[in-house]
């Protein structure tokens, strides 16, 4: 028996995009607020520094593994506006086009932000056996005796850069957006953990990484629906039938 054609359900509106924005900067600032990156990074190091900073699993795996995998995965997706696989065969060649540039742009956002940073890393820090001092990232220009280039944490952005691609699929594959949106989520997070975990950086710097790949992958959406209409050759039906009516599995 042929599968059922459903209408997609009706999406977040561009309007509460805003909001959920807005929402997640105001949790962020927050964490700022509270001053709680020290804190934490107490709690897996000393001044003998961060006993899990060479772990095999965090360097090898979590590191230098998802490093490239995520590199991989931004391949992957650039050759997928030409060659659709899964659930990318549901979106037309220009969301798909938009689930590749975001990611792209996130990592070279989030790469620029870093490389122009004067905040040290934690393990760069006297309370962790370095020579740094602590200053807040918002201390623009302000030295703390460290390297820099810490701030945000460039790691996390080999998941958090994928967020854009929620934004993508969120009107013809709602379902296959969230498991999207979580899974790049949980990637982020359990990435900026692992060098949370390692010294490599405080929370804030994650957080800030996730927020901005966020508001990258809003942007570009709002970019795409501006342009979308411009370039109709390029936004075919992402249906086998071109009805442009998706079915949920």
């Amino acid at each position: 028996m042929p599968s059922t054609l459903v209408s997609p359900r009706r999406s977040p509106s561009h309007r509460t995009l805003f909001f959920w924005t807005l929402g997640a900067l105001a949790c962020v600032l927050a964490w700022d607020a509270g001053g709680q990156d020290l804190a934490l990074a107490q709690l897996f190091g000393s001044s003998d520094g961060f006993p899990m900073r060479d772990q095999w699993f965090f360097v090898q795996v979590l590191h230098e593994g998802a490093r490239r995998l995520g590199w991989l995965l931004v391949l992957l997706l650039a050759l997928s506006v030409w060659w659709p696989r899964g659930v990318l065969r549901r979106v037309d060649a220009s969301e798909r086009l938009q689930m590749a540039v975001s990611a792209l742009l996130s990592l070279a956002v989030v790469s620029i932000i870093k490389n122009l940073s004067a905040t040290s890393c934690p393990w760069d820090l006297a309370q962790f056996g370095g020579v740094a001092r602590h200053v807040s990232h918002w201390a623009l220009g302000v030295l703390d005796g460290g390297s820099g280039r810490c701030f945000p944490a460039g790691h996390a952005s080999a998941g958090f850069a994928f967020l854009g691609g929620y934004f993508a699929l969120r009107r013809k594959a709602p379902t296959a957006a969230r498991w999207w949106l979580a899974g790049a989520l949980l990637a982020g997070f359990v990435l900026g953990w692992a060098q949370q975990v390692r010294g490599a950086h405080f929370m804030s710097h994650t957080l800030w990484t996730g927020w901005l790949c966020w508001t990258i992958g809003w942007l570009c959406d709002l970019a795409a629906t501006a342009l979308r209409p411009r370039f109709p050759a390029f936004s075919d039906t992402g249906t086998p039938d071109g009805s442009g009516v998706v079915a949920e599995p």
